[in-house]
């Protein structure tokens, strides 16, 4: 059974590259254009890893992350922030918000799936 991505990023372009390259590595990937919406697809999938961007209308990835985490339910979920914002105050804040990986943008899929690979393996384990 492979593993669910659920992916929360505002950039269409973005968004698709992440959705095709994690699909190829073999998961399932439910994607969301902010994160309200990830948060109400949340509940309906089984998820096993978020990635998000923090830059999002509605609800950013700082609130989004916070959110995700004040539910006991997704405690140990994995989540990995991939943003342009790449201060270091933005890294720290996305670690206390409750990341557990921050890649900064631009980035290539072979190092998402490796960020995601340390927490899930690969997509058909």
């Amino acid at each position: 059974m492979p593993k669910t991505i659920l992916v929360a990023e505002d950039s269409e372009t973005i968004r698709r590259f992440i959705v095709m390259s994690l699909k190829i590595a073999g998961f399932e990937v439910i994607s969301a254009v902010d994160g309200m919406e990830a948060l109400e697809k949340l509940p309906l999938h089984k998820i096993d890893l978020v990635v998000t961007d923090l830059n999002m209308p509605n609800l950013d990835g700082f609130e989004l992350i916070k959110t995700i985490r004040e539910n006991p339910e997704y405690k140990d979920l994995p989540i990995i922030i991939l943003s342009s914002l790449g201060k270091e105050e933005d890294i720290k804040r996305g670690f206390e918000a409750g990341a557990n990986s921050y890649l900064i943008k631009p980035f290539n899929a072979k190092r998402i799936q490796y960020e995601i690979s340390k927490y899930l393996g690969t997509g058909n384990d």
